[in-house]
């Protein structure tokens, strides 16, 4: 039977991915999670966000979800190769579960012309050392600066983002980064979050660097890979219907979604534990 794609984030961030998804693919239905009651996952242990992001994918799939998107990536960073690997051909060998760090390395190197890119992402993110593992896998011969941005977070879910106060946080760590090599010509915002500082990132960023947010590359990859299986493909239903949880305060959820989703939603309160 037919069922929504699960689109996975440990708050608002992974919002920022849907709205690209639900432009790409506007008949197709999705059901959005988001864990805000444990969230911030960037700081968490590995086996913490390991555990909280297992029983998110089994809530989707609990929901009769073939296909989940971790719009996440401390998520994808800390959980994802485990689900893969371990766990997906125990519980559900038909299903699929994606992040989003594979996605965003296959294409980020075509941006760059020094082949000097940077990486700013969440602790968490940053630690994994995801990003430059699988960038080196397209691009060995890319040089890849990351810097972890801790306050960022917290400034967006706190409604400060768009405020003076932010712009010492973004000017304090695009110093750190750009400390490390003058010739970064390309920075990738590696955590869904951040598309909300763009425009202040862009202001502070030297001229002539390229700033890369997530949302169009994750909708284009995931329609690449729908037309290459087919079969995954045939089992999402198309209403195009979309439907939102979070694990915190519905009505909460409702009046910060709308910042990083664009439009007003109706959210609705579930467990995962």
């Amino acid at each position: 039977m037919a069922a929504p794609i699960g689109v996975f984030d440990s708050g608002y961030g992974g919002l920022t991915i849907l709205k690209a998804l639900k432009e790409q693919l506007p008949h197709h239905d999705f059901i959005y999670l988001g864990d805000n009651a444990r969230a911030p996952y960037g700081t968490r242990s590995f086996e913490t966000v390991y555990q909280y992001t297992l029983e998110a994918v089994n809530w989707f799939f609990d929901q009769g979800c073939e296909l989940v998107i971790l719009a996440c990536n401390t998520a994808s960073a800390k959980a994802l190769r485990n689900i893969q690997q371990l766990d997906l051909p125990k519980m559900a060998p038909g299903k699929r579960v994606l992040g989003v760090i594979r996605p965003s390395s296959e294409v980020l190197g075509t941006y760059s012309k020094t082949h000097e890119v940077g990486i700013l992402g969440t602790t968490g993110t940053i630690q994994s050392n995801s990003y430059p593992i699988e960038l080196a896998k397209f691009y060995p011969e890319l040089k890849v600066f990351q810097q972890a941005c801790p306050m960022w977070v917290p400034l967006i879910e706190n409604g400060e983002f768009d405020k003076p106060g932010a712009d010492y946080f973004v000017v304090q760590y695009l110093n750190e980064l750009f400390s490390q090599s003058k010739r970064i010509d390309t920075v990738l915002l590696a955590c869904t979050h951040y598309p909300l500082l763009e425009a202040k990132i862009k202001a502070h960023v030297p001229g002539g660097v390229k700033i890369i947010a997530q949302g169009d590359i994750i909708a284009h990859s995931l329609v690449k890979y729908l037309q290459n299986h087919p079969k995954i493909d045939e089992k999402c239903s198309k209403n195009s219907q979309m439907t939102f949880f979070t694990t915190d305060n519905a009505e909460t959820f409702e009046k910060q979604a709308s910042l990083f989703f664009g439009q007003k939603i109706e959210a609705n309160h579930t467990d995962l534990a």
